[in-house]
């Protein structure tokens, strides 16, 4: 194998691994955000629950038209 051959294997080697790594970072970033958005959304479902529950929920003060 010539030394210009290893040496351009080596770089593309090289950049590989950066991009991998960089995959990795963002893959965990976006692992962290998800569970993030998740206890967000939870929080919200327990607001609407809890709301609910106190009668926060009101019914409409006439029926829709007949044509609903």
């Amino acid at each position: 194998m010539s030394d210009e051959r290893l040496a351009h294997l080596e770089a593309r080697y090289l950049w590989l691994e950066r991009h991998v790594a960089g995959q990795d970072k963002a893959m965990a970033d976006m692992g962290d955000e998800i569970r993030k958005l998740r206890r967000e959304m939870e929080s919200f479902r327990e607001r609407i629950r809890v709301s609910d529950a106190a009668g926060g929920a009101e019914e409409p003060e006439e029926p829709p038209p007949p044509h609903y």
